[in-house]
């Protein structure tokens, strides 16, 4: 009897699991308001977002992952305004923030920083070939680029793109709302989480820090939306700064106790294992 009380309870957790699962795969695209123009894009399958109404049309910043999130999107952005979609900024290329291109219209122009549109066309982590290679996804591959800043008109209002340097990647773009002094930056903080750094896209920890300083000292900023995190205020952007370099000097002492890699990776929480790496193999690259 108590193993078929065991086996049933199994089954439940189970089936409890796939529905959590079921459930949280479909949770629904939601827009969050912080101004009558612009909104978060939450929900969906994929990284935060957003959307800005211009006078004359729509930007959409990043485009989660598979066609229903798109579909909500544009529906959700149709209950919003009867403009059209014009622009959609890619504020780097992960996944979860450019696989649903392909779902926008045609008619739409996709925008990136320079470096972002390369990585496009770059290797998978586990150095599979993209797929943005393919002719038919190429009128979803950003067709506009920058290299240090642009201006995006809509009508009489303005939309501000930033590059402030390496950080997540090497093409991470800071858009910038001056009305409701808003920034959209992407992958660039992860709060609570720890900050992920993609090395094999040229992301750096040290740069990182680097980067998000400029951002602080050229925008005047009060509100930080990004893929992963709740959004922040300044002193939330100053706060993932100091943690970053904290972590930082704590790995540079262990390499210089001749600490390991691996017993270096015990002294910090597991979740945090690899911007310990990426941190390790930078510092080792500075020593070289």
């Amino acid at each position: 009897m108590k193993k078929i009380a065991i086996i049933c309870a199994l089954a439940v957790c189970q089936f409890l699991s796939a529905a959590f699962g079921r459930q949280a795969q479909s949770q629904p695209v939601e827009f969050k308001k912080i101004s009558d123009r612009l909104f978060e894009i939450h929900g969906g399958r994929g990284s935060q977002g957003g959307a800005y109404i211009g006078d004359n049309a729509v930007l959409v910043i990043d485009s989660k992952m598979d066609e229903q999130s798109v579909r909500q999107v544009i529906a959700g952005l149709k209950q919003i305004t009867n403009k059209p979609i014009k622009y959609l900024v890619n504020t780097h290329s992960d996944g979860d923030h450019i696989a649903g291109n392909r779902y926008f219209p045609q008619t739409v122009t996709f925008v990136a920083h320079e470096n972002c549109r390369k990585d496009f066309f770059r290797p998978g982590r586990d150095g599979a070939e993209s797929e943005w290679a393919k002719p038919e996804l190429a009128p979803f591959v950003p067709s506009l680029t920058f290299s240090e800043r642009m201006e995006i008109h809509l009508g009489s209002k303005d939309v501000e793109l930033w590059y402030f340097g390496v950080g997540h990647t090497t093409g991470d773009t800071v858009l910038y709302f001056p009305e409701e002094k808003t920034a959209f930056i992407g992958d660039q903080v992860f709060m609570p989480r720890p900050q992920l750094i993609h090395s094999y896209k040229g992301g750096n920890s040290f740069e990182h820090v680097k980067t998000l300083s400029r951002m602080l000292d050229t925008l005047e900023a009060e509100k930080f939306c990004s893929g992963h995190s709740e959004m922040t205020d300044r002193d939330g952007i100053k706060n993932h700064i100091r943690d970053v370099k904290s972590m930082q000097e704590k790995v540079k002492s262990l390499i210089e106790k001749g600490k390991s890699l691996e017993e270096i990776k015990g002294e910090f929480e597991q979740n945090q294992a690899r911007l310990i790496e990426a941190i390790c193999a930078e510092i080792k690259d500075i020593a070289r």
